[in-house]
């Protein structure tokens, strides 16, 4: 029995790594204690084709429980990421549609197994349960939930104290979220504290249609590379799990020296005893760039792990002269947002849009205010997304 109880305190030091907030903790550890195969869930809104690595911080927590005996279930939000997640927006997200939630849905899942095992895992899509949901099921869910304790909600108390609009659709979004842990009859979820209030409402709902509350688990936002905002598509401030090595390495080598640990710690399998390493080294005086080159090389062979360090150390050192990706186009007339389109910087004119509305577009070095005004390409021209994408256009 001793043994038993040991093995149980390593696996929820395990499980548990990391975390910021679990509720209800003493629930959980007891069920873990007893043996219980637990129904882990986590839900991804396919907003935009590429997993960050912002994304594994969950992820490597739900592969943690996967290892410990217990059922992974990711679900892939194809209806809550039509809506947005209104989670920290100031504004309305724009809604997508389902031909490019369903495009980015297969991207994210191809991703997926680099950190989960496929075999051990359940997937399973919203379209299961809301495409069979008829008018009177919706009303049913909302009358579940009061307008008072949905508008308490920060993000959307501030929005409206400020005079911006918070959009019907948005109320729904939660119960959304919320309902597919009914679906799926979930144990435990898991998000980033931008999400407590989603899992809260998951445990509201659950006890609504006569389930057990899940217990729920969230885990740190990882910053961005301009180490303020947290890592995010939108803000162009990502490391994408599936870049090539050498453009993983050196985003990697750009981040700032004062988020070397939590990069470390949040985005690697690095033992304890090594990060203490590191970060007595970093404290010692040691140049952070070594450092810093260490964490790079963890995470390029975590992707990638069989190419050999010194050939991505000299592409993203630029030893290599061939300057930016060449990428044939079609000559003729086209919008600025078509012409990002062909080149393969954008998956969309609306996400073209949105990308030069944030300046995060630019053609031949000047930045791209409107991305409906018509161009007509030439051979040798720059395109430009966010900092570290870039490529020369050849007309064929």
């Amino acid at each position: 029995m001793k043994k038993r109880q040991n093995i149980d305190r390593g696996a929820w030091d395990a499980v548990t790594t990391g975390a910021v907030e679990i509720n209800d903790r003493e629930h959980l550890r007891s069920r873990m204690e007893r043996g219980d195969r637990l129904r882990v869930k986590l839900g991804l809104d396919p907003t935009r084709p590429d997993i960050h690595l912002g994304h594994t911080v969950v992820l490597r927590a739900l592969r943690r429980y996967q290892e410990h005996g217990n059922t992974a279930v990711l679900i892939i939000g194809d209806w809550t990421a039509r809506i947005g997640d209104p989670s920290g927006q100031n504004v309305t997200r724009p809604q997508l549609t389902k031909e490019e939630v369903n495009a980015a849905a297969k991207t994210y899942l191809d991703q997926a197994w680099k950190i989960l095992d496929e075999g051990e895992t359940e997937i399973r899509f919203q379209s299961e349960w809301f495409d069979k949901m008829h008018l009177e099921n919706v009303v049913q869910l909302m009358s579940r939930y009061t307008v008072a304790r949905m508008l308490a909600r920060e993000d959307f108390a501030k929005r409206t104290k400020e005079g911006r609009p918070v959009g019907m659709h948005e109320l729904l979004y939660p119960l959304l979220q919320a309902y597919d842990s009914v679906a799926v009859k979930s144990d435990l979820e898991l998000g980033g504290t931008d999400q407590t209030f989603n899992l809260l409402v998951g445990r509201d709902i659950q006890e609504a249609y006569g389930s057990p509350p899940q217990d729920i688990q969230t885990m740190p936002l990882l910053e961005g590379l301009d180490g303020v905002q947290k890592m995010s598509k939108s803000l162009e401030n990502y490391i994408g799990i599936d870049e090539p090595p050498d453009v993983m390495y050196r985003k990697v080598m750009s981040v700032p020296d004062q988020l070397i640990t939590r990069y470390l710690q949040l985005t690697t399998d690095i033992s304890p005893d090594e990060l203490a390493a590191e970060d007595r080294a970093l404290n010692d005086g040691e140049n952070p760039r070594n450092v810093k080159q260490r964490l790079a090389e963890r995470i390029v062979r975590q992707f990638h792990p069989a190419v050999a360090p010194s050939a991505y150390r000299e592409e993203a050192g630029g030893l290599k002269t061939g300057g930016p990706a060449t990428v044939e186009v079609a000559p003729g007339e086209r919008t600025i947002a078509q012409l990002f389109l062909d080149a393969a910087l954008v998956t969309s004119k609306s996400e073209a849009r949105r990308l030069a509305a944030q300046k995060g577009l630019a053609l031949n070095d000047q930045p791209v205010t409107s991305v409906d005004e018509k161009v007509t390409p030439s051979s040798g021209w720059l395109l430009r997304r966010g900092n570290h994408r870039v490529v020369r256009l050849k007309l064929r």
